[in-house]
């Protein structure tokens, strides 16, 4: 019985020992589990390897690359849909033989937030880091899959046959393994090996990169294609392949010079320096990555940073003198200038050198450095060492120091050093002699420095600012004719040549104002109007050009081109292509935007189709030529104070040659062009300028509009409009009353308009209304003589019309206006004369006689003729001959016809010959 209880107890006890055995190793496979999860989890680079399925033929996704399609996503999808399934087989396990699953850790659930939960959802995205306490790393040894006898004797067989050349053989068995094991990477990199060698590169490639994916801590495979990937031109593969080989041997410092040298390509300095570093904390006695990080920091706009880099290994203690670390290191400090630590670095460098003589390049630097400390004793050192240097590069030492003397105002000695550069090497480009010009005009002697100039045109002929500065130089020195003849087409020009100087506008414009200020104005006009005008022309044109709404697809053809980078027949796709944060997001929305056209044609097409119509690309629709801003010869010319002078000078140049045409279109196309840069006071003088030519040609009709305006802004000027009634008077079928309307109401006390408008009505015979408005100016101003005047007239002229019956009446309420008008003019000739023009005209001829009478007994002066406020002193007044203001022969020949009427020949003779004569 005890036996029995005692065997009993036995067997329970060692049926509860195997049982803890066998926990013990579920535990222990769970750690190792849970520990292969946490090694997955904590690697920021690391990925996932893929596991595929039994039903699933890894083949087939080289196949498929082959076709063009997307499998990257694939990968990742299979990678995590593998991994859930070996959970659900374990947890599976667990439930059928009746054990409790495996308690979930407390921070997988309850400190779980829903971006974590959504990150462990998402395929392909990297589980964040969770903080744990510290366990062991790695897996417990045993704990990887093991494959079977049968994988490993046909991996076997497939290596002897590739060693032996029997690739037709090795093809169907590593087949065979991949089928059995999808998760082996040594099938992949064999295979990639076999294809290799028949001469397949893309089946080889997609081979590798399985395998590098597979065994991503391989660095062999991870550099073969980044190889490869410099031969495909493949930036982002490169890249990409770049930072897993990094990754997979981060002491390879080659792999840091490549990647390093890819992002100094792609213009990010910032992260070349940075990889550059990272070199120098592998290996800090590297020279050249510890230079190359400096220059990419220079270059990115840290030279404070650079500075650091240098200085650590300067004042390493016994470190040999590197003259390329301390020349670049004074330059840092040049750029900063912060003279004094340059030259105390060339100094130490000195010092540490011992006897031996500093490189030339050094020295160059000292001098610089004391000059910009105001040093210049140094200066004469160096220019006796200087003759004895032997160096290729000593003319570029000597011309660095003469820019730099030149750039702090030491003029002297830069020419003296431009002077011995020239000796050694010569001038061939003639830049030299230019600089010394320069030189010259800066210490204000122009003179000196006109030979030189000379010198550089000799050598760059067709330099245009050259020219221009030597003209302006010859302006100041007064020798406006040779300036002339430098800006003047040669005499023997080459017709051959595509663009000469001479044609050029700068040039133009230069020799115009020569001619203007010596007062040349045919030359003058003749060499800026055919460049002034073609300026508005295109100026004009260029203002129709609008802004493009939509860019045509060859642009973003162009643009998207980025984003296509990637090969179609790889096995991978979406790499990060290469360019800048601009460049990219240009790219996608060209992709986007073609995307999109390419869909709206397609439903296009289909609905034509499906409307029986005929289907017609639409591609010509984007490629229509769209017109460009074109470059005027005088550009800017219309924004600036002096081009607007210039085209003011140019239109009364016109005018004095009576070239009333040009000048005119010079008017109209400025004030359409440049209406909103002009100056108001620029617009009025041009608006002037064009009713001056509307007074002046035989066709007024094209400044008419000119005249309206200036009576529109001055509407209380007499000049004005004495100018717009001459202008309209000569105008035939052009004349309006609407404007006189329009003025009549908005200025009601204005008195010409009115005056202008009874003018207007006394010239068509419409007498009612003539007196009408002049009766209205009359109520304004009574006592002018010229309105008292003109009612007088209008009312006899109306008198003498046949449908006014009471014309007696109005024939002396003429008189009594016409009197009024001589009283306020006390009797002078030209009253006296007017109101026995009206006597005449009734028929009273005897009045007429006595006041014609009257008119010849009174000797007039002479009176200078009204100008118009644009019209200077002309030389009318000297072609008239004396006594134009005298009315004695018109006096005369009126009372000869009186005489002559009453049958008093003799009389009417003698008044003739008295007054008539010449």
């Amino acid at each position: 019985m005890e036996i029995g209880e005692g065997g009993g107890s036995r067997h329970g006890e060692e049926e509860r020992r195997g049982d803890e055995e066998e926990q013990e190793k579920e535990n222990e496979e769970d750690v190792a589990v849970e520990e292969e999860e946490e090694e997955e989890e904590e690697g920021d680079d690391e990925e996932y390897a893929i596991e595929f399925d039994e039903e699933t033929n890894p083949l087939d996704f080289i196949e498929e690359a082959a076709d063009g399609v997307e499998l990257y996503q694939q990968f990742e999808r299979l990678e995590y849909e593998a991994l859930a399934e070996r959970k659900r087989k374990a947890l599976q396990d667990r439930i059928d033989r009746g054990e409790p699953s495996k308690k979930p850790r407390r921070d997988e659930f309850l400190g779980a937030t829903m971006e974590e939960i959504n990150e462990m959802m998402n395929f392909g995205m990297r589980r964040r880091n969770r903080s744990r306490a510290p366990k062991k790393r790695g897996r417990k040894k045993g704990s990887r899959n093991k494959f079977t006898h049968e994988v490993s004797r046909k991996i076997g067989d497939a290596t002897l046959h590739y060693a032996s050349g029997d690739y037709e053989e090795a093809i169907p068995l590593l087949e065979e393994v991949v089928l059995l094991a999808p998760n082996l990477p040594d099938a992949y990199h064999l295979l990639g090996l076999i294809y290799e060698a028949m001469g397949d590169r893309m089946k080889a490639i997609n081979f590798h990169i399985l395998a590098a994916y597979l065994s991503p801590k391989d660095p062999s495979l991870w550099k073969k294609l980044v190889s490869w990937s410099i031969e495909q031109k493949n930036s982002g593969q490169l890249m990409y392949c770049l930072k897993k080989a990094i990754t997979a041997d981060p002491n390879d410092v080659g792999l840091k010079f490549d990647i390093a040298l890819l992002q100094f390509e792609m213009g990010e300095y910032k992260k070349a320096a940075e990889s550059y570093e990272q070199i120098l904390e592998i290996y800090p006695a590297n020279i050249e990555a510890r230079k190359m990080a400096s220059k990419m920091y220079r270059k990115c706009g840290l030279p404070d940073r650079a500075i650091s880099l240098l200085e650590d290994h300067v004042n390493l203690p016994n470190s040999k003198v590197d003259l390329n670390v301390v020349d670049l290191l004074v330059s840092l400090y040049m750029d900063k200038n912060a003279h004094n630590e340059a030259l105390r670095h060339i100094e130490n460098a000195r010092l540490a050198l011992g006897f031996e003589k500093l490189p030339a390049s050094l020295n160059t630097k000292a001098i610089i450095c004391h000059a910009h400390l105001g040093e210049m004793e140094p200066a004469e050192v160096f220019f006796q060492d200087i003759q004895m240097e032997n160096s290729p590069a000593k003319g570029d030492w000597i011309l660095e120091v003469a820019d730099s003397f030149a750039s702090l105002g030491q003029y002297d000695y830069a020419v003296k050093l431009y002077s011995t550069l020239e000796e050694i090497v010569g001038d061939k480009n003639g830049k030299l002699y230019l600089k010394v010009a320069q030189c010259y005009i800066s210490m204000k002697e122009s003179g000196k420095a006109i030979p030189f100039f000379y010198k550089a045109l000799s050598k760059m002929e067709d330099d245009i600012a050259i020219r221009l500065t030597l003209a302006s130089v010859l302006v100041e020195e007064g020798k406006e004719d040779e300036t002339i003849i430098l800006l003047s087409p040669p005499k023997s020009s080459d017709i051959a040549q595509s663009k000469p100087w001479w044609l050029n506008g700068k040039i133009k414009l230069q020799l115009a104002k020569v001619y203007r200020d010596k007062g040349m104005l045919e030359a003058f006009a003749d060499t800026i109007f055919p460049s002034l005008r073609e300026t508005l022309i295109i100026e004009s044109m260029n203002q129709k050009v609008r802004p493009a709404k939509k860019l045509p697809k060859t642009v973003l053809f162009e643009r998207a081109k980025l984003l296509g980078e990637q090969q179609p027949q790889n096995i991978f796709h979406g790499f990060k292509p290469i360019g800048t944060t601009a460049e990219l997001a240009k790219a996608a929305r060209a992709k986007k935007l073609l995307q999109k056209k390419a869909s709206l044609r397609a439903e296009r097409k289909a609905a034509a189709i499906a409307a029986g119509l005929e289907w017609q690309s639409e591609d010509s629709e984007d490629e229509t030529p769209r017109k460009e801003i074109q470059e005027p010869p005088l550009p800017g010319l219309l924004m600036n104070m002096e081009g607007h002078q210039l085209i003011l000078d140019l239109c009364k140049a016109l005018a004095s040659l009576k070239r009333y045409r040009e000048e005119l279109e010079i008017i109209n196309r400025t004030l359409k062009v440049a209406n909103n840069a002009l100056s108001e006071e620029k617009k009025e003088e041009l608006r002037s300028l064009g009713a001056q030519i509307a007074y002046s040609t035989g066709d007024p009709k094209h400044g008419y509009n000119y005249v309206r305006h200036i009576v529109q802004q001055h509407p209380y000027s007499n000049a004005a409009w004495n100018c717009f009634y001459k202008v309209v008077s000569r105008v035939e079928n052009r004349f309006s009353g609407k404007f006189l309307n329009r003025m009549k109401a908005a200025w009601r006390d204005c008195v010409p308009p009115i005056v202008i408008s009874g003018h207007h009505f006394t010239a068509i015979s419409q007498h009612q209304a003539a007196t009408r408005d002049y009766l209205e100016a009359y109520k304004l101003q009574p006592d002018n003589p010229l309105i008292n005047l003109c009612v007088g007239i209008s009312l006899i002229n109306l008198a003498l019309g046949f449908r006014l019956q009471n014309k007696h009446q109005c024939v002396v309420q003429g008189f009594a206006f016409l009197y009024n008008y001589l009283r306020i003019c006390d009797n002078s000739q030209e009253a006296l004369y007017n109101v026995a023009r009206a006597y005449h005209q009734v028929g009273l001829v005897t009045l007429a006689a006595a006041y014609y009478e009257k008119v010849l007994a009174i000797k007039e002066e002479d009176h200078p003729i009204p100008k118009l406020p644009y019209e200077g002193s002309s030389t009318r007044e000297k072609d008239l001959r004396p006594g134009y203001s005298n009315l004695h022969r018109e006096a005369a020949y009126n009372l000869h016809l009186i005489y002559k009427k009453s049958g008093a020949t003799d009389l009417a003779r003698q008044v003739l010959k008295n007054y008539c004569t010449v």
